[in-house]
C-alpha cells in the first residue's frame, strides 16, 4: 500500500490530506502553531494517521511523496520579516528600486483607493540605501558586452555586504537577460568570499524585460530564500527522522509543486503556495463532474479566497502586485479578504460594524474556544445564531462555549450600538456574507463573465456555512460542497493532486514579422532548461509536457497579453498565426474592434511550463447509494438564523456520516460533517452526489 500526502497551513488551522492506491482518502486537521508552523504539520500528520488507524511513521514510511503549501514565503514578505538583503546593480541605476518606476503609489491598487491622492503612499523600501551597490559593466539590448564588469571595484562592493552582515545577495544588472555573463561572474567573486551566502540572479530568477519589475522579484526572492530554507530543511529532517523516505515538495504560485530543495532557489515562486491548492482541487473535481466554469471559494479561519476556472483552465496572471511593488511572477489569480471564521467584528471611530480583516487566528482564536481570545468573530457569530454545534466542532474533538461567544459580542459590540446579543450576531452575520458575495463578483466580472454562468465551490472550514448566502447574492443556480472527506481539507487534496510544474521564460523583444527560426531557437533553449531542471527534482513522473506561450502587445503599449502556441517545429505560417491567436484574444479580452493591426505587433517574452505528471494522483472514492433514495431522519433540532426575513425557526439537523449518494435534503436544513457545516437554505435542496458532495440548487437561481 502506498499514500500520497497534501499539507495545507493556514493562519488558523493544518489540514492534513491522504489517499492510497486504490482510492481511500482521509483527512483531518489540526490547530497551526505560529511562529514554528512544522510543529503544526506534524500534528496534522498525527491526526490524519489515526484516521487511518495507523501511527505516523507507519503512514510517512509508505507515502510516496508529500506536496506542502506553506506561508513561510508569503507572511516573511507581508510581515517585512525578510532576511537581510544586499543588492548589486548596475552603475547609475542604485536608485531605481526607490523610484520605483513611478507606480509606486498606486501598483496594485483598486480605482477608489487611487484616487485617494491624500491618503495614497509609496510602501516602505526594500532594503536601507547602504546595501545597494553599483557595479561598473554594461551589457546592451542586444546582448553585447559594451564595458566589461570591472572585477577589483566588484570585490569592494561584495566585501562591503558581507561585513555588514547580510544573509544573501541579489544581483540585477542591465540587459542581464540577454547575457547572463556578468552577473554570474559576480556569483563566482561573492562565493569566493563567502561560499555559503545565498545568491539571486535576475537571470535566473526572473529573466524579463523591464529593469524595475525584474530587480524587485529578485530582491523579494532572495529576502524569502533563506527563511524558505530555513523552514523546509528542518521539516524535511523531522520527516525524515519519521520514516518518511520519499521526497518533500512545495507548493508554487503557478499551481503546481517543485521540490523542497529546489523551491530556495525560486523562493518567490512560493508566495503563492496556500492560495492556489483549492483551485487546483476544484479543477480536479470539475473534470470529474463535468463542470467548465466555476468559481473556487475557499473560506478558512483567517481569509477568504477567490479563483476562476474558465473553460476548464485556471485564470492565470503573468505579474502580481505585493505591498505596492511590482513582480514578475507567473500564478493562479487568486483573490483574497480578511473574511474568514477568525475574522473579528469591531466598530470604528465613526460607530460602524465592521468585520475584518484582523483575525483571532489559532492563537488565541474566537472567543468561544476558550484560549483567552476576548474579541467577537465570525466562528463566534455562527454559534450564537444556532448553525454551529458546540458539542460536535471538529467532530466533537474540540468543544466551544456559546456563553464565551455570547461575552464577547455583547461587550464588543451588542452594548455600544445599542442592540441585543442575537440582533448584533445576526448583523455580524449579514455584513461577513455581503463582504464575501463583493468579492465573488468583483473576481467574476473584472474577467468579463457573468456569475450565473458559473457553478460554485465552496470548501474550506467555515466556506459551506456561508456559501448560500453568497451564492444566492450572486444569482448562482448550484453550488457544489466537496465533502466525502475533502470538505474542509479541500486545498490539501488539491495539493496532492497537483502536478510538478517547472516554469522558464525569456524576453526577446522583436517586432512582427518574426522569422520562425527565432522563435523555434527561443522555444528549443527554454525547453531544455525546464527539462534539465524536471531531471533534478529528484521526483519519479510518468510524463512531462511542455506548454509555450509568448507575451504580445501592440506597438506601444505596455502590458501584454498572453497569448498560447503549439507544440514542435514552428513554420512561418505558424507564426503568423501566433499573431491571428493574440488579435483574436485581445479582442475577447477588451472588446470587438479594439486592436489595431496597424500600430504594429511586438513578441516580447517566450514562456514555457514543463508540467511533469506524477505517476500517483488521489481519486475520489464513490460512496454508498441510498435505498430507494429515503432520507434518513434528522438527529435533531435546534433554533437557528439564516435570513432576517425569516428569523429564528426550527431546523433539522443532519448527520452527514448518515447520507448516501442519492439522498435529498430540502432547505432549511443543517449537515453536521466532522470537519464543517453545511447549510442548506430555505427554497433550496440539497443533493448528495456519487462522491459525497452536496450539491445545493436554488430555485430559479438563487431567492
Amino acid at each position: 500500500m502506498g499514500y500520497i500526502v497534501g499539507i495545507d497551513v493556514g493562519g488558523t488551522f493544518t489540514d492534513a490530506f491522504a489517499a492510497d492506491e486504490t482510492g481511500r482518502a482521509f483527512s483531518a486537521k489540526a490547530p497551526s502553531t505560529p511562529p514554528d508552523f512544522s510543529r503544526g504539520v506534524l500534528d496534522a500528520l498525527h491526526e490524519v494517521s489515526a484516521q487511518l488507524g495507523m501511527t505516523m511513521e507507519s503512514l510517512l514510511s509508505e507515502t510516496h511523496y508529500i506536496c506542502h503549501g506553506t506561508t513561510a514565503s508569503l507572511n516573511a514578505l507581508v510581515t517585512g520579516s525578510t532576511a537581510k538583503v544586499g543588492f548589486i546593480t548596475t552603475q547609475g541605476h542604485r536608485d531605481s528600486i526607490y523610484i520605483m518606476n513611478i507606480e509606486g503609489r498606486y501598483a496594485g491598487l483598486g480605482p477608489d483607493k487611487i484616487q485617494d491622492f491624500t491618503g495614497r503612499n509609496k510602501p516602505p523600501p526594500l532594503l536601507p540605501h547602504r546595501l545597494v551597490k553599483e557595479v561598473t559593466e554594461r551589457i546592451d539590448y542586444k546582448g553585447a558586452i559594451v564595458v566589461p564588469l570591472f572585477e577589483t571595484e566588484a570585490k569592494g562592493v561584495i566585501q562591503e555586504l558581507v561585513d555588514e552582515g547580510v544573509e544573501a545577495i541579489a544581483v540585477s544588472l542591465l540587459w542581464s537577460f540577454l547575457n547572463p555573463i556578468h552577473e554570474r561572474r559576480i556569483r563566482e567573486l561573492i562565493h569566493a568570499v563567502a561560499p555559503r551566502l545565498y545568491v539571486g540572479l535576475s537571470s535566473e530568477i526572473s529573466p524579463r524585460i523591464r529593469e524595475y519589475a525584474r530587480s524587485v522579484t529578485t530582491i523579494m526572492s532572495s529576502q524569502v530564500a533563506p527563511i524558505l530554507r530555513d523552514y523546509l530543511s528542518p521539516l524535511d529532517h523531522d520527516l525524515k527522522g519519521a520514516n518518511f523516505k520519499g521526497p518533500l515538495l512545495v507548493m508554487q504560485s503557478l499551481g503546481g509543486s517543485i521540490s523542497a530543495a529546489d523551491a530556495p532557489n525560486y523562493a518567490i515562486s512560493t508566495i503563492g503556495s496556500v492560495l492556489t491548492g483549492g483551485v487546483i482541487g476544484a479543477l480536479n473535481l470539475a473534470e470529474v463532474l463535468g463542470h467548465r466554469n466555476i468559481i473556487s471559494t475557499d473560506m478558512g479561519g483567517t481569509t477568504f479566497l477567490v479563483g476562476l476556472i474558465v473553460d476548464g483552465k485556471p485564470v492565470t496572471s503573468t505579474t502580481t502586485f505585493l505591498n505596492q511593488y511590482t513582480l514578475n511572477l507567473p500564478m493562479l489569480r487568486v483573490e483574497c479578504v480578511g473574511s474568514g471564521g477568525g475574522a473579528i467584528a469591531w466598530i470604528d471611530q465613526g460607530g460602524n460594524l465592521r468585520v475584518g480583516p484582523k483575525s483571532a487566528g489559532a492563537v488565541p482564536g474566537p472567543a468561544c474556544y476558550g484560549q483567552g481570545g476576548m474579541e467577537p468573530t465570525v466562528t463566534d457569530t455562527d454559534l450564537v445564531l444556532g448553525i454551529l454545534n458546540p458539542d460536535f466542532f471538529l467532530g466533537g474533538r474540540k468543544k466551544i462555549r456559546k456563553d464565551l461567544a455570547e461575552q464577547a459580542i455583547q461587550e464588543k459590540i451588542a452594548r455600544p450600538l445599542g442592540l441585543s446579543i442575537e440582533d448584533a450576531a445576526a448583523a455580524i452575520f449579514s455584513i461577513q456574507n455581503a463582504q464575501t458575495a463583493d468579492l465573488v463578483r468583483k473576481v467574476v466580472v473584472a474577467e468579463g463573465h457573468d456569475p450565473r454562468d458559473f457553478v460554485l465551490y465552496s470548501f474550506g472550514g467555515a466556506g459551506p456555512v456561508h456559501a448560500f448566502s453568497y451564492g444566492v447574492d450572486l444569482g448562482i443556480k448550484e453550488v457544489v460542497v466537496p465533502l466525502g472527506s475533502t470538505a474542509a481539507t479541500f486545498s490539501a487534496y488539491g495539493l496532492a493532486a497537483a502536478d510538478m510544474i517547472i516554469s522558464a521564460e525569456l524576453s526577446d523583444p522583436a517586432n512582427f514579422p518574426i522569422e520562425a527560426a527565432k522563435v523555434n531557437e527561443n522555444f528549443t533553449r527554454l525547453e531544455a532548461d525546464v527539462s534539465a531542471r524536471v531531471k533534478k527534482q529528484g521526483v519519479p513522473f510518468s510524463s512531462i509536457s511542455m506548454q509555450r506561450e509568448i507575451d504580445i502587445r501592440y506597438t506601444l503599449q505596455y502590458h501584454e497579453v498572453s497569448t498560447p502556441v503549439r507544440s514542435g517545429i514552428l513554420s512561418d505560417k505558424d507564426v503568423i498565426q501566433i499573431a491571428n491567436d493574440f488579435e483574436r484574444r485581445y479582442e475577447n479580452l477588451y472588446g470587438k474592434g479594439s486592436g489595431f493591426r496597424d500600430a504594429g505587433i511586438q513578441f516580447i517574452t517566450y514562456r514555457v511550463n514543463g508540467i511533469a505528471q506524477l505517476p500517483f494522483k488521489p481519486r475520489l472514492p464513490a460512496i454508498s447509494v441510498s435505498e430507494k433514495g429515503t432520507c434518513p431522519p434528522p438527529k435533531g433540532t435546534r433554533r437557528v438564523f439564516l435570513d432576517r426575513t425569516r428569523g429564528w425557526e426550527p431546523t433539522p439537523i443532519y448527520d452527514y456520516a448518515k447520507l448516501a449518494f442519492g439522498h435529498r435534503l430540502n432547505g432549511p436544513c443543517v449537515v453536521e460533517a466532522p470537519t464543517t457545516t453545511v447549510v442548506v437554505p430555505p427554497d433550496a435542496s440539497g443533493d448528495v452526489d456519487q462522491f459525497g458532495n452536496i450539491v445545493i440548487s436554488f430555485d430559479a437561481g438563487g431567492k
